[in-house]
This record gives structure tokens, C-alpha cells and sequence, in this order.
């Protein structure tokens, strides 16, 4: 097994340069992770920090994208307010920071990013058509907060029981995760899995139309460096397979092969064997949880 060395670090910089955004491959929002005098809205263990420090998030991501592409209220924000074809990797790492501060962040943490986020919402407002009748909206609107939450929660639950070594139990995670919304203005969650996938079949208002099939062919084909596209074609191909038939239907996209499973669990371990296995951005939590019991404030 490949130790830390210079190999590691090489494609670890390299890796979360992508994702961060950041040349020196070091999340801005590192140093908030680790800051602050209490615990978080998540203890290790807890499940969606089990969730969020493994790469399933990798396939997560792409599965809660398409899936928000079907409501015709999420997709008008996206196409109306975010350059997503324009920087795309920018909206990618404005995502990863919510998720990241929000799973393994003080109290202080998680409330000052949920102020950033509710401050970005504030902007996004607008109009779309809902069963034929133009109807107004904003970033903030519960059915919308929610659409977003249960596809964020679903896609990153079964992508990572579906493609991880270590699963999680279901009901935990939707339960549990259903807190980090909280800050945001969405104070109903489902409190289990069937619960969730009640409140997903509940949503009547989904469709695909011209807008939705351009949003998806550029989630499919984004523009990222030439090296990484062979790794998220996989990807890609593992969040279809992982979407129930209907909603891959819906988005006119084929069942991919079923080797693609077992091929995306190889691929997943095979990163974190090239990056190697410490996460900054978890140990940044760990770090902060330690100091925390060590001078007796927890």
C-alpha cells in the first residue's frame, strides 16, 4: 500500500485544487473548519460525517445535480442567477465549502456559512412555469429549500451505501442530516427513509424540457481538464445507474452497464489510495474536537 510520500502529495494537491479551487490545493474555508470553542451540528461516527469524508460524495454530487435539474423552480435558479457554464468548478467549490464547514464545522462555523448562503439566496428570485402557469419564486421558498434538500440527501445516501466499503444506516443519515437545513430556513425534514421517499414521490411539478436537457448535457460534459474526464465519465455513468428508473427516464438518459458499479468502487478506492487516506478538511474537525476536550470546554 503507497505510505505518504511525494507521489501521494503530487496527486493529492492536485486533486483538491480541483475541487477547491484554491492553486496551492488548500480549501479557503480549511482554517474555519478548525477554528471555534465548541462541537458541531456532527460528532465522528454521526452519519453524514461517515458520508461527506468518503469519495461516494464524488458520485453524490452528480446524482443531486441531475436530479435537481427536474424541478422546473430549482432549474430556473441555477440557469437564471449561477454562471454554472461559465465557472463551473467556482459553483462546484461554493458547494463543497457549504457541505464541508456545515458537516465537520463549530456552531460559529456552521452558522456564519449558512449566513453566506442565505445572503446568496436573498439574490435569487424570479419566475418559472409550474403546470402551465407562470409562477414567481425565490431561492428561499420551502418547496424549493426542500426539493433541493431531499435530492441532496437521497443522491449522497445512496451513492455512498451503494459505491463505499463502510455503509450507513439509512434512517440515521436522513434524520441526521435534515439538521444542517435548519440554519437555512427549512425546519420540516424527513425523519426517515421512507419518509424521504415519500416527500420525492409527493413532487408532482417535475419535468424535463429544453432548459433541463441542456443543464444535463452539461453535467455530463463539463469542462474539466483532459486528464480527469475518463474518471468522471464513471462517474457520471455511476450516478445514472444509482437514480431509480423513473428519474433516469425522465432525464432521457440509458441504464448504464452493470459493471459499472463494481468499476466505480475500484475507481473510488483507487483515489483514495493515490491521494492518500487523511481528508484535511475532516482532520481540520478532529483537530478542533481535540483541543475542544483538552482544555475542558466540551
Amino acid at each position: 500500500m503507497l505510505k505518504n510520500n511525494r507521489l501521494q502529495e503530487f496527486f493529492s494537491i492536485r486533486f483538491r485544487r480541483l475541487l477547491s479551487g484554491d492553486p496551492k490545493g488548500v480549501p479557503p474555508w480549511l482554517e474555519t473548519i478548525g477554528k471555534g470553542d465548541t462541537g458541531g451540528l456532527f460528532e465522528p461516527g454521526d452519519a453524514p460525517w461517515v458520508v461527506h469524508r468518503d469519495f461516494g460524495t464524488l458520485v453524490g454530487g452528480v446524482r443531486a445535480l441531475l436530479m435537481q435539474a427536474l424541478h422546473p423552480g430549482s432549474l430556473a435558479g441555477v440557469a437564471q442567477h449561477s454562471r454554472y457554464e461559465q465557472d463551473a468548478l467556482g459553483r462546484l467549490s461554493g458547494t463543497i465549502r457549504w457541505l464541508t464547514v456545515t458537516t465537520f464545522g463549530s456552531f460559529e462555523a456552521v452558522a456564519g456559512e449558512a449566513s453566506r448562503v442565505n445572503r446568496l439566496h436573498e439574490r435569487v428570485k424570479g419566475e418559472y412555469v409550474k403546470k402551465s402557469e407562470t409562477v414567481s419564486y425565490k431561492a428561499a421558498d420551502q418547496d424549493l429549500l426542500l426539493w433541493v434538500h431531499l435530492a441532496f440527501t437521497e443522491s449522497f445516501l445512496v451513492a455512498h451505501n451503494t459505491f463505499c466499503v463502510e455503509t450507513v444506516d439509512a434512517d440515521q443519515y436522513v434524520e441526521q442530516w435534515g439538521r444542517s437545513v435548519a440554519p437555512l430556513g427549512l425546519t420540516k425534514t424527513p425523519k426517515t427513509f421512507v419518509d424521504l421517499e415519500e416527500q420525492i414521490a409527493a413532487f408532482d411539478c417535475l419535468r424535463v424540457d429544453d432548459l433541463t436537457k441542456r443543464v444535463v448535457s452539461f453535467i455530463k460534459y463539463p469542462p474539466l481538464p483532459v486528464s480527469v474526464r475518463p474518471a468522471y465519465k464513471l462517474l457520471f455513468a455511476a450516478a445514472v445507474i444509482s437514480l431509480k428508473d423513473e428519474q433516469r427516464e425522465m432525464l432521457g438518459l440509458k441504464k448504464p452497464n452493470r459493471l459499472v458499479i463494481p468499476a466505480t468502487r475500484f475507481l473510488l478506492k483507487a483515489i483514495r489510495l493515490l491521494i492518500g487516506p487523511e481528508s484535511p478538511i475532516e482532520q481540520a474537525g478532529l483537530d478542533r474536537l481535540a483541543r475542544i476536550k483538552a482544555q475542558g470546554l466540551g
